[in-house]
């Protein structure tokens, strides 16, 4: 058998239609299973790569972990993960979710579209890894379950609920004395809505599905008006399961989903009610940025996040504001 499968693999013509006819399983994360946002466009995917010479077999499941161990372990072609999850498969595309280094949403979409140009593709390989797609999921801001919980120093003490797989988190939350408390994507929300933990921080897309006005019903919490950092999802394959220039194809076809996304998400805010939102004082806004900005120096330096997107990100908030004070610095400028 093996004989005559290299006999009919010396004709290319026989090996390119073998190759085309193989099915890729890509496994995707979403909470709601089939049911959910994430596999709807994920559907709309699996059509789309028909056009580039992908015949995707789609596998949903709500355990984020075991996908990421199954695409490690070659059970999966690839993967629809959460940015923090896909860090340790692309550092540079997983470094867009370090704290406060994108600020908002619309330039958090601007930088998505950038990296879709074919200058960066050499950035989206990892050995066996290609990030295929990076798709925004929202802004990130931080729920109290207590309006009292209105600074920094107030969270000293209090109980935050860290992605178990994420250093940055753990680090940052014990930087500000604070106690971190280990979760996933899908046990964070029922720990804040059970009161095991006093705040998380999340993305507007969750606080439906997730019936977090449970949580900050208990005692009369709040969200933070304050984006964090940007939550991102990530397509990623194993390129040598792909026909070539798959990647690429797949990153314009990302890009061109977008200005979609941007108006989901937007709408996912807006129907949260008014009375869970808090702002914060403009007069405090900078103290905020200064700390974010210096976590987020101390975690490049530690390795955790990749240098060359935090001065692509430093690049891109200067250039949106150059009255920024930190367009002066060059800490995050690197070589």
């Amino acid at each position: 058998m093996k004989l005559l499968k290299t006999l009919l693999c010396s004709t290319a013509i026989l090996c390119v239609a073998n190759s085309a006819q193989a099915k890729q399983v890509m496994c995707v994360f979403d909470p709601a299973k089939a049911t959910g946002d994430i596999y709807a466009l994920m559907k709309d995917y699996q059509l789309a790569a028909k056009q580039w010479g992908g015949e995707i077999e789609l596998r949903v499941d709500t355990n984020e972990s075991v996908i990421a161990e199954d695409f490690k372990a070659g059970k999966c072609d690839a993967v629809s993960i959460t940015g923090l999850r896909g860090r340790q498969f692309n550092k540079f595309t997983g470094s867009l979710d370090a704290v406060g280094a994108i600020p908002d949403l619309k330039l958090a979409v601007k930088i998505m579209q950038t990296l879709a140009d074919p200058r960066f593709a050499q950035h989206m390989k990892n050995g066996p890894y290609e990030v295929a797609g990076v798709v925004p999921v929202g802004d990130a801001y931080l729920m109290v379950n207590d309006r009292s919980i209105n600074t920094v120093a107030k969270a000293a003490g209090k109980k935050i609920a860290v992605l178990n797989y994420d250093e940055a988190q753990k680090i940052m939350v014990a930087q500000i004395g604070a106690q971190p408390v280990s979760a996933d994507v899908l046990t964070f929300g029922p720990m804040f809505n059970n009161g095991q933990v006093d705040i998380i921080g999340a993305p507007a897309a969750v606080f439906k599905p997730f019936e977090l006005h449970k949580g900050l019903d208990r005692k009369g919490g709040a969200i933070v008006n304050y984006p964090i950092l940007q939550v991102t999802g990530n397509i990623i394959i194993r390129a040598d399961k792909f026909p070539a220039g798959f990647g690429q194809k797949s990153r314009e076809w990302v890009k061109s989903q977008l200005p979609r996304s941007f108006a989901i998400l937007g709408k996912m805010k807006a129907d949260i009610p008014k009375k869970y939102w808090m702002d914060i004082p403009a007069a405090d806004k900078p103290g905020y940025q200064k700390m974010m900005r210096e976590a987020r120096i101390d975690l490049t330096k530690r390795g955790i996040y990749d240098k060359r997107m935090m001065k692509m990100l430093w690049s891109a908030r200067c250039n949106e504001d150059r009255s920024n004070f930190e367009c002066t610095l060059q800490d995050e400028n690197y070589k």
